[in-house]
Protein backbone atom coordinates (compact mmCIF):
# COMPACT_ATOMS: atom_id res chain seq x y z
CA UNK A 1 0.00 0.00 0.00
CA UNK A 2 1.93 3.03 -1.26
CA UNK A 3 -0.76 5.69 -0.86
CA UNK A 4 -2.23 5.63 2.63
CA UNK A 5 -4.56 8.53 1.93
CA UNK A 6 -6.44 6.44 -0.63
CA UNK A 7 -7.14 3.82 2.06
CA UNK A 8 -9.12 6.40 4.05
CA UNK A 9 -12.79 6.54 2.93
CA UNK A 10 -13.68 9.70 1.02
CA UNK A 11 -16.01 11.13 3.68
CA UNK A 12 -13.29 10.73 6.31
CA UNK A 13 -10.79 12.31 3.90
CA UNK A 14 -13.13 15.29 3.62
CA UNK A 15 -13.33 15.54 7.41
CA UNK A 16 -9.53 15.46 7.62
CA UNK A 17 -8.86 17.50 4.48
CA UNK A 18 -6.73 20.23 6.02
CA UNK A 19 -4.71 17.79 8.13
CA UNK A 20 -3.97 15.56 5.13
CA UNK A 21 -2.12 18.47 3.51
CA UNK A 22 0.22 18.97 6.48
CA UNK A 23 3.83 17.86 7.06
CA UNK A 24 2.59 15.86 10.08
CA UNK A 25 0.57 13.56 7.82
CA UNK A 26 3.32 13.27 5.20
CA UNK A 27 5.84 12.43 7.92
CA UNK A 28 3.51 9.75 9.31
CA UNK A 29 3.11 8.25 5.85
CA UNK A 30 6.87 8.17 5.33
CA UNK A 31 7.53 6.54 8.70
CA UNK A 32 4.84 3.94 8.13
CA UNK A 33 6.22 3.06 4.70
CA UNK A 34 9.67 2.67 6.23
CA UNK A 35 8.26 0.31 8.89
CA UNK A 36 6.34 -1.71 6.30
CA UNK A 37 9.42 -1.98 4.09
CA UNK A 38 11.67 -3.05 6.98
CA UNK A 39 9.20 -5.34 8.78
CA UNK A 40 6.70 -6.47 6.13
CA UNK A 41 5.52 -9.55 8.04
CA UNK A 42 5.40 -8.16 11.56
CA UNK A 43 3.04 -5.19 11.32
CA UNK A 44 -0.27 -5.55 13.16
CA UNK A 45 -2.85 -5.31 11.72
CA UNK A 46 -1.89 -5.70 8.05
CA UNK A 47 -1.58 -2.27 6.40
CA UNK A 48 -4.80 -2.76 4.43
CA UNK A 49 -6.64 -2.88 7.79
CA UNK A 50 -5.09 0.25 9.33
CA UNK A 51 -8.25 2.23 8.62
CA UNK A 52 -10.81 -0.54 9.04
CA UNK A 53 -12.61 1.38 11.80
CA UNK A 54 -13.17 4.27 9.37
CA UNK A 55 -14.15 1.90 6.57
CA UNK A 56 -16.83 0.15 8.64
CA UNK A 57 -18.26 3.23 10.35
CA UNK A 58 -18.97 6.13 7.96
CA UNK A 59 -18.70 9.66 9.32
CA UNK A 60 -22.43 10.31 9.07
CA UNK A 61 -23.29 7.13 10.96
CA UNK A 62 -21.07 7.54 14.03
CA UNK A 63 -23.12 7.39 17.23
CA UNK A 64 -20.51 6.45 19.82
CA UNK A 65 -16.72 6.31 19.99
CA UNK A 66 -14.73 3.79 22.00
CA UNK A 67 -11.08 4.81 22.26
CA UNK A 68 -8.46 2.10 22.57
CA UNK A 69 -4.67 2.48 22.75
CA UNK A 70 -2.80 0.52 20.12
CA UNK A 71 -3.65 -2.75 18.34
CA UNK A 72 -3.09 -6.16 19.92
CA UNK A 73 0.55 -7.13 19.38
CA UNK A 74 0.03 -10.90 19.72
CA UNK A 75 -0.18 -12.99 16.53
CA UNK A 76 -3.56 -13.23 14.84
CA UNK A 77 -5.49 -10.79 17.05
CA UNK A 78 -5.38 -7.27 15.60
CA UNK A 79 -7.96 -6.54 12.91
CA UNK A 80 -8.12 -2.76 12.79
CA UNK A 81 -10.87 -2.23 15.38
CA UNK A 82 -10.21 -1.29 19.00
CA UNK A 83 -10.66 -4.28 21.35
CA UNK A 84 -11.91 -6.53 18.52
CA UNK A 85 -10.42 -9.90 17.50
CA UNK A 86 -11.40 -12.51 14.89
CA UNK A 87 -14.57 -14.47 15.64
CA UNK A 88 -12.65 -17.72 15.14
CA UNK A 89 -10.89 -17.27 18.51
CA UNK A 90 -12.99 -18.98 21.14
CA UNK A 91 -13.90 -17.07 24.32
CA UNK A 92 -12.56 -20.13 26.15
CA UNK A 93 -9.16 -19.79 24.48
CA UNK A 94 -6.13 -18.39 26.29
CA UNK A 95 -5.78 -16.05 23.32
CA UNK A 96 -9.05 -14.33 24.22
CA UNK A 97 -8.00 -10.98 25.76
CA UNK A 98 -8.95 -10.11 29.33
CA UNK A 99 -10.39 -6.81 28.13
CA UNK A 100 -12.97 -8.65 26.05
CA UNK A 101 -13.72 -11.05 28.90
CA UNK A 102 -14.48 -8.11 31.15
CA UNK A 103 -16.51 -6.33 28.49
CA UNK A 104 -18.57 -9.50 28.18
CA UNK A 105 -19.04 -9.62 31.98
CA UNK A 106 -20.22 -6.00 31.95
CA UNK A 107 -22.71 -6.74 29.19
CA UNK A 108 -24.17 -9.60 31.20
CA UNK A 109 -24.43 -7.44 34.31
CA UNK A 110 -26.24 -4.77 32.28
CA UNK A 111 -28.73 -7.30 30.92
CA UNK A 112 -27.52 -7.64 27.34
CA UNK A 113 -26.03 -11.14 27.51
CA UNK A 114 -22.42 -12.18 26.86
CA UNK A 115 -20.37 -11.71 23.75
CA UNK A 116 -20.68 -14.77 21.53
CA UNK A 117 -17.17 -13.98 20.22
CA UNK A 118 -14.67 -11.16 20.18
CA UNK A 119 -15.34 -9.80 16.70
CA UNK A 120 -16.94 -6.38 17.25
CA UNK A 121 -17.57 -5.69 13.57
CA UNK A 122 -21.31 -5.60 14.23
CA UNK A 123 -20.80 -2.77 16.74
CA UNK A 124 -18.86 -0.84 14.08
CA UNK A 125 -21.62 -1.33 11.53
CA UNK A 126 -24.16 0.02 14.01
CA UNK A 127 -22.24 3.27 14.44
CA UNK A 128 -19.72 2.52 17.19
CA UNK A 129 -16.36 3.87 16.05
CA UNK A 130 -13.77 1.48 17.51
CA UNK A 131 -10.78 3.77 17.28
CA UNK A 132 -7.30 3.08 18.58
CA UNK A 133 -5.04 6.07 19.19
CA UNK A 134 -2.27 4.32 17.27
CA UNK A 135 -3.44 2.28 14.29
CA UNK A 136 -0.47 -0.06 14.02
CA UNK A 137 2.08 -1.87 16.14
CA UNK A 138 5.04 -4.19 15.60
CA UNK A 139 4.37 -7.85 16.42
CA UNK A 140 5.36 -8.61 20.01
CA UNK A 141 6.29 -5.00 20.79
CA UNK A 142 3.48 -3.09 22.53
CA UNK A 143 3.33 0.66 21.87
CA UNK A 144 6.12 0.32 19.29
CA UNK A 145 4.37 2.63 16.80
CA UNK A 146 3.08 5.27 19.19
CA UNK A 147 5.95 7.60 18.21
CA UNK A 148 5.42 7.33 14.46
CA UNK A 149 2.95 10.20 14.40
CA UNK A 150 -0.44 8.50 14.69
CA UNK A 151 -1.27 10.86 17.54
CA UNK A 152 -1.45 13.85 15.21
CA UNK A 153 -3.96 12.08 12.97
CA UNK A 154 -6.14 10.78 15.78
CA UNK A 155 -6.17 14.11 17.63
CA UNK A 156 -7.29 15.90 14.50
CA UNK A 157 -9.91 13.24 13.81
CA UNK A 158 -11.29 13.62 17.35
CA UNK A 159 -11.45 17.42 17.07
CA UNK A 160 -13.19 17.37 13.71
CA UNK A 161 -15.57 14.61 14.74
CA UNK A 162 -16.66 16.49 17.86
CA UNK A 163 -17.30 19.63 15.81
CA UNK A 164 -19.01 17.99 12.84
CA UNK A 165 -20.92 15.25 14.67
CA UNK A 166 -22.44 16.63 17.89
CA UNK A 167 -24.31 14.48 20.40
CA UNK A 168 -21.87 11.58 20.26
CA UNK A 169 -21.17 9.25 23.16
CA UNK A 170 -17.49 9.03 24.06
CA UNK A 171 -16.51 5.95 26.05
CA UNK A 172 -13.14 6.60 27.66
CA UNK A 173 -11.78 3.52 29.39
CA UNK A 174 -8.44 3.91 31.15
CA UNK A 175 -5.96 6.73 31.57
CA UNK A 176 -4.77 6.69 27.96
CA UNK A 177 -8.25 7.22 26.52
CA UNK A 178 -9.04 9.77 29.23
CA UNK A 179 -5.98 11.79 28.24
CA UNK A 180 -8.06 12.84 25.20
CA UNK A 181 -10.77 14.35 27.43
CA UNK A 182 -9.41 17.94 27.26
CA UNK A 183 -9.30 17.62 23.46
CA UNK A 184 -12.92 16.49 23.32
CA UNK A 185 -14.12 19.16 25.73
CA UNK A 186 -12.23 22.01 24.06
CA UNK A 187 -13.59 20.99 20.65
CA UNK A 188 -17.17 20.88 22.00
CA UNK A 189 -17.92 24.40 23.28
CA UNK A 190 -21.63 23.64 23.57
CA UNK A 191 -20.91 20.44 25.58
CA UNK A 192 -23.28 18.36 23.46
CA UNK A 193 -21.34 15.13 23.90
CA UNK A 194 -21.95 12.41 26.47
CA UNK A 195 -18.61 11.47 28.02
CA UNK A 196 -18.43 8.22 30.00
CA UNK A 197 -15.26 7.34 31.92
CA UNK A 198 -14.12 4.17 33.66
CA UNK A 199 -10.98 2.15 34.26
CA UNK A 200 -9.58 0.13 31.37
CA UNK A 201 -11.35 -3.23 31.03
CA UNK A 202 -8.15 -5.29 30.89
CA UNK A 203 -6.55 -7.23 33.73
CA UNK A 204 -6.82 -6.32 37.39
CA UNK A 205 -6.88 -2.59 36.63
CA UNK A 206 -10.54 -2.99 35.75
CA UNK A 207 -11.38 -2.72 39.48
CA UNK A 208 -8.72 -0.34 40.75
CA UNK A 209 -9.84 3.22 40.13
CA UNK A 210 -12.46 5.52 41.58
CA UNK A 211 -14.49 4.76 38.44
CA UNK A 212 -14.05 0.99 38.02
CA UNK A 213 -15.19 -0.71 34.84
CA UNK A 214 -16.41 -3.57 37.05
CA UNK A 215 -17.10 -3.45 40.77
CA UNK A 216 -14.96 -5.83 42.88
CA UNK A 217 -16.49 -9.28 42.85
CA UNK A 218 -18.15 -8.49 39.51
CA UNK A 219 -21.23 -7.35 41.39
CA UNK A 220 -21.96 -4.46 39.02
CA UNK A 221 -20.59 -2.73 35.94
CA UNK A 222 -19.92 0.89 35.07
CA UNK A 223 -23.23 0.92 33.20
CA UNK A 224 -21.80 2.44 30.04
CA UNK A 225 -23.68 0.24 27.61
CA UNK A 226 -27.06 1.04 29.16
CA UNK A 227 -26.17 4.73 29.39
CA UNK A 228 -25.11 4.85 25.74
CA UNK A 229 -28.40 3.36 24.62
CA UNK A 230 -30.38 5.71 26.84
CA UNK A 231 -28.56 8.69 25.31
CA UNK A 232 -29.31 7.43 21.81
CA UNK A 233 -32.93 6.74 22.70
CA UNK A 234 -33.33 10.27 24.05
CA UNK A 235 -32.05 11.58 20.72
CA UNK A 236 -34.48 9.40 18.78
CA UNK A 237 -31.68 7.25 17.37
CA UNK A 238 -31.55 3.46 17.12
CA UNK A 239 -29.97 1.84 20.14
CA UNK A 240 -26.93 -0.44 19.83
CA UNK A 241 -27.42 -4.19 19.93
CA UNK A 242 -24.39 -4.91 22.11
CA UNK A 243 -24.59 -8.70 22.42
CA UNK A 244 -24.80 -10.40 19.05
CA UNK A 245 -25.03 -14.05 18.10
Amino acid sequence: MRNLTEAIPLAWQALLHDYLQTPAWHNLEARLHAEIDCYPKTICPPPEAFFKALQLTPVDQVKAVILGQDPYHSPGLAQGLAFSIPATISPRSKQFPSSLRNISKALVLEGFGPLAHGDLTDWARQGVLLLNTALSVRLGEPASHTQLGWNSLIDQLICQLVQQRPNLVWLLWGAHAQSKLPLIESSDPTKCSAILQASHPSGLGVYKTTKPFLQPGNMASCGHFIQTNQWLKNLGKAEITWATA
